[in-house]
């Protein structure tokens, strides 16, 4: 029993060692390319749940910080990570092993078609079940440390603690103060009954990723007023070319399915529905998902990033050969994201 523990505690400070440690950028492909062609920061996704599970016990009990290197060999020798089946999948000398993974996730990934080929769509819904749960993750610890009282509710003062009943009269809709939050905790609070629900205040939480039209909304007029140079609240032609499209054009040309990309006179023409030469946020929200990406957006470009660097015969699909092959692309993906705010107040 004791060498069983000595084992897991050794190998289980390998497997954090890898996962949380930057990537060597001499060795592996960079997908910090990927963010800086997108020209938005996200976190790296975590291709593996099992990768996810590990890290997670670790922060919870206090052994890592969340994003950042293990540290000094002293503290690697005292960690015990209690994760489910996680010493399957460990060599003997304590190294994730990423070809029995692969080996093992490769049949979910190609649950569709089961034609022993994962296409871009298969792997697009895999990751965004990943960036779900992800999400889904950061809304249950805020909620188990706002929620106070326990009634699955949150109210305004519950999570803004910070702001006085003078600050919340006062009602500043500047950028942070009290007026704004209040803003849009109100659009998040679909019923109108002063309290977030889970799914509202998942809503609230991260904004980009979220049906609701409201927010929707507002974070398109909060974007309009930082490209509206004549401060009309609506983009003219000039404005749009200048400020909108050449997001667009980023997108667009990395996404995989996109062969003719329109101009940018074609693509405002396209959206001006109403045919007066301009653009006002009910006419913007088609392209919501360029100016304001969010962890789902950003799977379908994820997905692309691994089949462009695992496609070995270029057929737009991956085989488990050419998973294997490339097997450290799925796995030396995690960086420290103390630059990354996953709060969305500080990004509009």
């Amino acid at each position: 029993m004791a060498k069983v523990v000595a084992f897991l505690v050794l190998a289980t400070a390998f497997v954090i060692l890898i996962i949380t440690s930057r990537i060597n950028k001499h060795n592996s492909p960079s997908i910090f390319g990927l963010n800086r062609r997108l020209g938005y920061t996200f976190p790296i996704p975590t291709f593996d749940p099992l990768v996810v599970k590990i890290q997670r016990a670790a922060e919870a009990k206090g052994l890592i910080k969340k994003g950042n290197p293990i540290g000094s060999e002293e503290r690697n020798s005292n960690i015990v990570v209690e994760t489910e089946n996680a010493y399957e999948y460990l060599s003997e000398n304590g190294t994730l092993n990423m070809t029995l993974r692969l080996m093992f996730i490769f049949p979910l990934l190609n649950n569709a078609s089961k034609d022993g080929k994962v296409s871009f769509e298969e792997l697009q819904q895999w990751n965004k079940e990943q960036a779900i749960e992800r999400l889904t993750y950061r809304t249950d610890k805020e909620m188990e440390l706002h929620d106070k009282d326990g009634d699955g509710m949150i109210n305004f003062s519950e999570y803004l603690p910070q702001f006085s009943k003078e600050d919340i009269d006062e009602n500043s809709t500047a950028h942070g103060e009290a007026g704004w939050w209040m803003l849009q905790f109100k659009n998040a609070d679909i019923d109108q009954n002063g309290f977030l629900d889970y799914d509202e205040f998942n809503d609230f939480l991260h904004p980009e990723d979220t049906n609701n039209d409201k927010i929707q909304r507002w974070m398109l007029r909060e974007k309009i007023r930082l490209m509206d140079d004549d401060g009309d609240g609506k983009l003219n032609f000039a404005e749009f070319s200048m400020h909108v499209y050449s997001i667009y054009k980023i997108y667009g040309e990395f996404e995989a399915s996109r062969s003719n990309l329109a101009t940018a006179k074609e693509k405002f023409e396209e959206l001006d529905t109403n045919k007066d030469e301009f653009l006002e946020v009910k006419e913007l929200l088609p392209i919501l998902c360029y100016l304001k990406p969010g962890e789902l957006s950003y799977a379908k470009y994820y997905a692309s990033y691994l089949i462009q660097e695992a496609d070995d015969n270029g057929d737009n699909y991956l085989t488990l050969d050419e998973m294997l092959n490339h097997e450290n692309t799925f796995y030396t993906t995690m960086y420290d994201n103390d630059d990354y705010d996953d709060d969305f107040h500080d990004e509009l």
